[in-house]
């Protein structure tokens, strides 16, 4: 019988914070650190990381007893430590998972709270992560939260495990964080259609990659993956949405805008007036943008309107097509049209019929 090698928890000093890449590569890499904080808004992160130590690490006869997965409500700080102290059965590693960790009383050390001048007692969490378990593994899912770096407890967690912060990605890197999953899963996404399904999905990232997933799946690996199937696997539509708007908005084509408008009034549940107003204003604010730019190269002005360089072309003609003046008026436009469909000083106008006055004085 071959004997399972043991992975020695206290790896050398980390050189800065890892990152999400950094962290499963290691955990594929059977590379394991005894304490993981992950803390931060963006919960598909630390979601991905607990699955990933969950997976790699015990075989599933050795999970029966040696993996605890509990909740914030449901322990206090003394009964984590005891759980942490226990020795693995049959194992050279436990597993003890707190997901929802925000919910623990006095998990952390109060600020407001001074420790004992005479006795210079520390928090009880904070001893364990100054010197935790060799053969435990603790995972704390500390969601919508992140802790002050510069606190000893902080320190303490990074110097002997893994403290990451989950971030929320803003809209303009969804697109990118899109191709970079499927790359990951070995298929290929065209530009505009990645830019249509992080339109259409908006931020959250858990429910992105569930369709990612849908169309790895479906779209064979050497075919890159369109709009077309887009519309077929996920159900949005390839030729009445946003992004086609604003294409039919940059070419001033009456025809094509008011054809897609009647469908978004005629589906107002798949486009919410709200969604598609605050994504025309994000259109025109960078057309905005370019106009004020003081940058000179397709690359520069990519990057400071945060756009793939591949789109640089619609938003160079929508400059040419709108005129500084012309854009400053369509935002203004959009404001009040965004109030009027939240009902402010607008009783009885359907929001179909406000799509229409809205993109009757953008094109004209």
């Amino acid at each position: 019988m071959n004997k399972k090698k043991v992975v020695d928890l206290y790896q050398p000093k980390k050189l800065g914070p890892m990152t999400f890449e950094a962290i499963i590569n290691n955990l594929q890499n059977k590379i394991y650190h005894p304490i993981y904080f992950l803390c931060g808004e963006e919960p598909y992160f630390i979601d991905e990381i607990t699955d990933a130590i969950s997976k790699n690490v015990l075989s599933d006869s050795e999970k029966e007893f040696n993996q605890t997965i509990t909740y914030g409500r449901d322990v206090d700080v003394p009964m984590i430590i005891n759980l942490c102290k226990r020795f693995p059965m049959m194992s050279n590693y436990q597993i003890v998972i707190i997901k929802e960790a925000q919910d623990v009383r006095n998990l952390l050390p109060d600020p407001r709270e001074k420790s004992d001048k005479k006795t210079q007692e520390k928090h009880p969490m904070e001893l364990y992560f100054e010197k935790p378990s060799k053969s435990t593994i603790l995972v704390i899912c500390y969601k919508y939260k992140n802790i002050d770096k510069r606190k000893s407890y902080a320190k303490a967690i990074e110097k002997n495990g893994v403290l990451f912060e989950s971030s929320k990605l803003y809209d303009n890197k969804l697109p990118a964080w899109i191709q970079t999953y499927l790359k990951a899963k070995g298929s290929r996404i065209k530009p505009e259609a990645a830019l249509m399904l992080s339109e259409y999905l908006g931020s959250d990232l858990s429910k992105i990659a569930n369709e990612l997933t849908k169309l790895a799946v479906n779209v064979p690996q050497k075919v890159e993956i369109t709009t077309t199937h887009i519309e077929q696997y996920i159900g949005i539509s390839k030729d009445f949405n946003v992004f086609e708007l604003q294409r039919a908005l940059i070419e001033k084509n009456a025809y094509k805008s008011f054809q897609i408008i009647n469908y978004f009034a005629a589906n107002e549940k798949e486009n919410p007036p709200v969604v598609v107003i605050s994504m025309l204003f994000s259109f025109f604010s960078k057309i905005l943008l370019f106009h004020y730019s003081p940058k000179k190269t397709k690359e520069e002005i990519s990057v400071l309107l945060g756009i793939n360089p591949y789109f640089y072309s619609d938003y160079a003609l929508a400059a040419q097509k709108y005129p500084l003046l012309k854009v400053r008026q369509v935002i203004s436009l959009l404001k009040e049209y965004d109030l009027m469909i939240k009902g402010v000083n607008n009783k009885s106008i359907p929001n179909g019929e406000l799509f229409k006055e809205l993109i009757f004085q953008i094109l004209n």
